[in-house]
């Protein structure tokens, strides 16, 4: 898994920290953006037992430390709700793991440009033209934001 990868390969800093999700914390944040809402109980359950209610307790309150979940008392216990969607937690996986790559400097970004185009072909060709068509999107916006600026 894509967010498994990054777990191991990057180092963790304020700036990343939320990509840093083991198993368990991935299996968890799955239920719960499937869900919507989920107490501990709620997640013992649907991992069928297979983890200690404990620990399911701890992973929670790293995820909500995190700012993965937000949470709310309800009793004596907390109802946990994802406070990022799962396409912001990718884009966000995605822009950190770019930002370390471009940050190598003008060498290190040809290859990953490189390694991009070849990996979007090999799995789609029609993902091939979206990229196309957003790069030239994104070139007639920036310099038509030139000429305003001008």
């Amino acid at each position: 898994m894509l967010k498994a990868f990054f777990k191991s390969t990057l180092p963790t800093t304020p700036e990343n920290s939320s990509v840093q999700l083991g198993p368990l914390e991935q299996k968890v944040m799955k239920l719960i953006w499937q869900r919507g809402q989920s107490s501990v109980r709620d997640i013992y359950l649907a991992l069928d037992s297979s983890w200690a209610y404990t620990t399911l307790m701890t992973t929670l309150d790293r995820l909500h430390k995190k700012g993965m979940l937000a949470r709310v008392k309800d009793g004596r216990a907390f109802l946990y709700s994802p406070s990022i969607s799962v396409r912001d937690f990718e884009q966000g996986i995605a822009r950190d793991v770019l930002d370390m790559l471009l940050g190598r400097g003008a060498a290190g970004v040809k290859p990953i440009l490189a390694c991009i185009v070849d990996t979007v072909t090999e799995h789609d060709h029609a993902l091939l033209d979206e990229l196309d068509r957003l790069v030239k999107e994104k070139r007639e916006a920036l310099q038509e934001g030139e000429k305003s600026n001008v």
